[in-house]
C-alpha cells in the first residue's frame, strides 16, 4: 500500500465517522509563547481542550506536520541511529472535543487497523495507564474494559506514567492513554519470543504506531491535576511508522516516504545505501530526515538565524551538512538540490514547499555554503589544537567549547576527529562550559508562569477593537502572575476587549483598564493561541468589578498607518518586482515598518524609487478601506486575495481591500479607514535578511515627515560647509578627488620616510647569537610605514628580532616583529609587546 493511499484511507475512514477533514497548521508556532514549533497533533487545538475557545466542529481528522527538536519532546540526537526516529513527521489524528470518548476511540482504532489496513490482530498489543500514586490516579480500568471487547486480556499490558500518561509540557492538557504497538518480526522470531515482553523495550521491530490519548485533566503550575470541563479524544498515529508496518519494512527509511530521497542521494554521492549501522548509512538517514525539517520550517516562515526557533533550524541544517561532509565525502552544497525532490514528492499534500521552491532552495544553499566555510576554519583550528596537545593527547573541554561557540563547530565532530587522531576530549569540561553559558544567558530571562485564577466559566474572549477603542462594560474572566527577570507581571483576560494582541507582525496595543476609580496601565497585549492577554504591572484591588478598557489611540493610529502602508507596499512589490515578492515576515508598531519579502537580488535604487512613488500615489488617491470580516475561505481564494505561506486560515477569513485592482489581502490587523490618513511613506533602508529574502524598512506619517526634515537639515548643513554651491554633489566629488590626490602624495612621503628609517636601522643592526637585532626610534608619521619595514625583514627569510619605536601624532608606538624560527623556539611577539 503506497504511503499516499495510507494517508488518504485514514482521513476517509474518519470522515465516514462524521469527522471534518482539516488542513495541517503551519509547523512554526506563532501565537503560543510556550512552543517554538508544533510538536504534537494536538497543539493547534489546545484552546479547545482548555475551554478558552468555543468548539464549532466536535469531530475533526487531520494530518499535522510536527517537529520534535527542542524542549521536552526532542528526538534530534536519535535520528539516524535507528530506523524510526525523525525530527519532522506527520501525525495522523482524530479528535473529539467533548463528544465521543474512550469507547468509540478504541472501537474505531481497532476497526481501522484490522479491517481497513488489514493488520493481523495477532501482531497488535495494547498498553494502558497503570495508575500513579504521586498523582493520586488509579489504573485506567475503563479503557481496559473497552479493549477487552476486541482484544484478549493477555495482550493488554499495564504501563507506568512515563509511557502511558500523555502530557504536552510542564503544564497544560493531559490524560491517560492507550498505545497500540505492532510486532513486525518474522513469524519464526515471533514464535521464539512473545512480543508482549518486547513492548516498550526499545525493540526496533516491536514499535508503537498509534497513541489514543484521553484528555481529561489540566496539569497546573503546582503540578496538581484539575479535571477539565469536558473530556476529549486526541489520537496520534505516526504516519511514517504505520507506513513502515503496512509496507512490511523494518525501517521507515525503507518506505516510499524516504526512498525517492535516498535514491537521489545515492546517485549524487556514488554510495549505495544498505540500511546498516555504518557511519555512511547513518549519514543517509540523517540527511533525508533533516532536509524535511529544514525545508518545511523555512516554507512555513522560519528562516535560519542565531537565536530562538531560527537557531534550532540552523542547527538541524548544520547537523546534516556535518554528516555529508564527514561520512560521505561531500564538500559542496547538497541539501538544496535534495529539497527539490522533496517538494515534488509532497506537492499534493503540502503544496507550500513546491510553491516556494526557489526561495527555500536559495536559503538552504546559502546556509550550507556558509557552514562549509566554517567547517574548514574549524578543522584548521582543531588541527592547531591537536598539534598543541600532542603530548597529552587530550583536548580540554574549554577548547572544545570555544570551537563550538566561535565556529559553530559541533562537539560530536570535534570528538570524531580527535578520536581518529588518537585523542580524547574532556566532555565533562565541555558540558560545564556550555552550562555556564546557558546559565548566563538564562539569568535575566527566567520566566515563571503561575496558574490562571478563574473568575468566570465564560469562554468568550471577543475582540471588538476594529470598531471601538474604548468600552466600559468588560469583565475579567481570569488572571495569573508571571515572574519576569525576578519581577512580577500580571496577565488579565477580559470577556471582550478593544486591545489588539501582538499578532501577524503587528505589535500589541497599550492603554488603560479602569476598575472604578482605579486605573491600571496595560503595557502590552499578547496572544496565546486565541487568548487575548493584557500585560499589567499590578492587579486592581477589585478585580471582579466592571472594567472600562481604553486603547492608547495615538499609538494605535500610528501603528494602523504603518500596517496599511505595508499592504500598499506589498502590492507595489508585486507590480514592480513580480508576483514572487511575497511577504516573509513583518515587524511594525507606531514607530517603524519592517517588511521582509522573497526576492533574489538587491532591489535597485530605481526600483525602490518606483515602489515609494507607487505607495505615495495610492496614499494621495485616498482609497477607502473595504473590509469583509467573515468571508468564506474559498470565496477569498477565488477573488485573488493575497494569502501568506505559514499562516493558519480558518474556514472564514477577514479580507482587507484598498482598490480591488491593487491591494487585496487576508489580514487580522488594524488599518486606516482611507489611505490618505497615512500622509507620507518613505523608505529608509533595503537589505538582505537571508538568501532569497530581502528587507525594506520604512516610516510613515509624522515619523516620515521627521525623517525627511532631518535629512534636509543635514543636507543644508553640508551645503553650508561648502559655501552653498549650486551643485552640492559636484562640490563633494571635487573634494573627494583632491583627497585622493593628497593621499597619493602622503603615500610617497611615507615610503620615503620608511626608506630613510630602514637605512638608519640597518646601520644600527647588531648580530647576537646569529640573530639580527634591529632596534631604534624612527622618524615616521604612519604605523603602516613601520609595518612595511617589518614585513620587508620577514620576507628576507633571515633570522631577526625587530623592536622599533616611533612618536605618531603625539602617541607612543612600539612594534615587535619576529622571524619564524624564533616563533618556533617559543617566542611570542604578542606576549613580549604586552610586557
Amino acid at each position: 500500500m503506497k504511503s499516499s493511499i495510507i494517508r488518504q484511507k485514514f482521513l476517509d475512514f474518519f470522515a465516514s465517522k462524521e469527522h471534518k477533514i482539516v488542513p495541517s497548521a503551519p509547523i512554526v508556532n506563532k501565537d503560543d509563547p510556550t512552543l517554538m514549533f508544533i510538536n504534537a497533533g494536538m497543539n493547534p487545538f489546545k484552546d479547545y481542550f482548555l475551554g478558552n475557545k468555543a468548539i464549532v466542529d466536535k469531530r475533526i481528522v487531520d494530518t499535522q506536520k510536527c517537529l520534535r527538536v527542542s524542549g521536552k519532546h526532542n528526538d534530534l540526537e536519535e535520528v539516524g541511529v535507528d530506523g524510526y526516529h525523525h525530527t519532522l513527521f506527520e501525525m495522523l489524528g482524530n479528535w473529539s472535543f467533548g463528544d465521543y470518548f474512550k469507547k468509540e476511540a478504541i472501537a474505531w482504532g481497532w476497526e481501522l487497523l484490522t479491517k481497513e489496513y488489514g493488520i493481523d490482530p495477532d501482531k497488535l498489543y495494547i498498553t494502558y495507564f497503570e495508575g500513579d500514586e504521586a498523582d493520586k490516579l488509579e489504573a485506567d480500568g475503563e479503557a481496559v474494559e473497552y479493549w477487552k471487547e476486541w482484544v484478549s486480556e493477555d495482550r493488554i499490558i499495564p504501563c507506568d506514567k512515563k509511557d502511558n500518561f500523555w502530557e504536552m509540557g510542564e503544564t497544560g492538557p493531559c490524560g491517560p492513554c492507550s498505545e497500540i504497538h505492532v510486532d513486525l518480526r518474522s513469524d519464526e522470531d515471533r514464535a521464539k519470543v512473545d512480543g508482549k515482553i518486547l513492548v516498550n523495550q526499545d525493540h526496533p521491530e516491536v514499535i508503537e504506531i498509534w497513541n489514543l490519548v484521553f484528555i481529561q485533566y489540566n496539569r497546573k503550575a503546582d503540578q496538581s491535576l484539575q479535571e477539565l470541563p469536558a473530556k476529549h479524544i486526541d489520537t496520534g498515529m505516526g504516519f511514517e511508522r504505520i507506513t513502515m508496518a503496512l509496507q512490511g519494512k523494518n525501517s521507515s527509511y525503507d518506505t516510499d516516504i524516504f526512498t525517492p530521497l535516498i535514491a537521489f542521494l545515492e546517485k549524487e554521492v556514488g554510495i549505495k545505501y544498505t540500511g546498516s549501522e555504518s557511519n555512511e548509512d547513518m549519514a543517509f538517514r540523517v540527511i533525508v530526515d533533516h532536509i524535511r525539517a529544514v525545508s518545511f520550517a523555512i516554507a512555513d516562515g522560519q528562516l535560519p538565524s542565531n537565536n530562538g526557533a531560527g537557531y534550532v533550524i540552523r542547527r538541524i541544517l548544520r547537523r546534516a551538512v556535518r554528516y555529508y561532509y564527514s561520512f560521505l565525502g561531500v564538500k559542496k552544497a547538497l541539501l538544496y538540490r535534495l529539497m527539490e525532490v522533496l517538494a515534488d514528492q509532497m506537492k499534493s499534500v503540502f503544496p507550500e514547499l513546491e510553491a516556494q521552491k526557489s526561495m527555500v532552495g536559495k536559503v538552504i544553499k546559502s546556509e550550507e555554503e556558509s557552514f562549509l566555510n566554517t567547517l574548514g576554519s574549524g578543522i584548521e583550528k582543531l588541527n592547531d589544537l591537536l598539534e598543541h596537545e600532542k603530548e597529552s593527547k587530550r583536548i580540554k573541554g574549554k577548547s572544545a567549547f570555544e570551537l563550538y561557540d566561535t565556529f559553530g563547530f559541533p562537539f560530536d565532530l570535534t570528538t570524531l576527529i580527535a578520536r581518529e587522531n588518537g585523542f580524547s576530549v574532556d566532555e565533562v569540561g565541555f558540558k560545564a562550559a556550555l552550562q555556564e553559558q546557558k546559565k548566563r544567558s538564562r539569568a535575566d530571562a527566567v520566566k515563571q508562569v503561575g496558574d490562571w485564577m478563574v473568575l468566570s466559566d465564560e469562554t468568550d474572549n471577543e475582540f471588538v477593537g476594529y470598531d471601538h477603542l474604548s468600552i466600559d462594560d468588560a469583565l475579567v474572566l481570569k488572571y495569573r502572575t508571571v515572574k519576569v527577570k525576578k519581577k512580577n507581571q500580571y496577565q488579565i483576560v477580559l470577556n471582550k476587549t478593544p486591545f489588539y494582541a501582538n499578532s501577524g507582525g503587528q505589535h500589541g496595543d497599550s492603554g488603560l483598564l479602569s476598575f472604578g476609580e482605579e486605573k491600571i496601565s496595560v503595557i502590552d497585549t499578547q496572544k496565546e493561541n486565541d487568548l487575548i492577554i493584557h500585560i499589567v504591572k499590578k492587579l486592581p484591588q477589585e478585580i471582579g468589578a466592571t472594567v472600562k478598557a481604553e486603547v492608547n489611540r495615538k499609538k494605535r493610529d500610528a501603528t494602523s498607518k504603518n500596517h496599511t502602508a505595508a499592504h500598499l507596499m506589498h502590492a507595489a512589490l508585486h507590480d514592480i518586482l513580480g508576483e514572487h515578492a511575497l511577504q516573509k515576515g513583518q515587524d511594525l508598531d507606531e514607530k517603524k515598518l519592517r517588511f521582509d519579502f522573497a526576492h533574489f537580488a538587491q532591489v535597485t535604487k530605481e526600483e525602490l524609487a518606483k515602489i515609494e512613488a507607487t505607495v505615495n500615489q495610492k496614499i494621495r488617491e485616498n482609497i477607502a478601506l473595504e473590509e469583509n470580516r467573515y468571508m468564506p475561505i474559498e470565496e477569498a481564494k477565488a477573488s485573488g486575495a493575497t494569502m501568506l505561506f505559514g499562516e493558519k486560515y480558518g474556514e472564514h477569513v477577514r479580507m482587507i481591500t484598498y482598490d480591488s485592482d491593487f491591494s487585496k489581502e487576508l489580514c487580522g490587523g488594524t488599518h486606516v479607514p482611507s489611505t490618505g490618513e497615512i500622509g507620507l511613506f518613505k523608505i529608509v533602508a533595503e537589505s538582505s535578511v537571508a538568501a532569497g529574502v530581502r528587507r525594506i524598512e520604512a516610516v510613515t506619517a509624522d515619523a516620515a515627515e521627521s525623517y525627511v526634515n532631518k535629512e534636509i537639515a543635514e543636507l543644508n548643513a553640508v551645503r553650508g560647509l561648502f559655501k552653498n554651491p549650486k551643485n552640492i554633489a559636484q562640490a563633494v566629488e571635487k573634494v573627494q578627488e583632491e583627497n585622493k590626490s593628497l593621499k597619493k602624495q602622503l603615500e610617497k612621503l611615507f615610503a620615503l620616510q620608511a626608506k630613510i628609517a630602514t637605512t638608519e636601522l640597518e646601520a644600527a643592526t647588531e648580530t647576537i647569537n646569529g640573530v639580527s637585532f634591529i632596534s631604534g626610534k624612527v622618524a615616521v608619521d604612519s604605523a603602516d610605514a613601520i609595518k612595511s619595514i617589518a614585513f620587508k625583514y620577514r620576507s628576507s627569510g633571515k633570522s631577526f628580532f625587530f623592536v622599533v619605536g616611533a612618536a605618531l601624532q603625539g602617541k607612543a608606538n612600539l612594534t615587535i616583529a619576529l622571524s619564524d624560527d624564533l616563533v618556533e623556539k617559543g617566542m611570542n611577539a604578542g606576549k613580549l609587546i604586552r610586557e
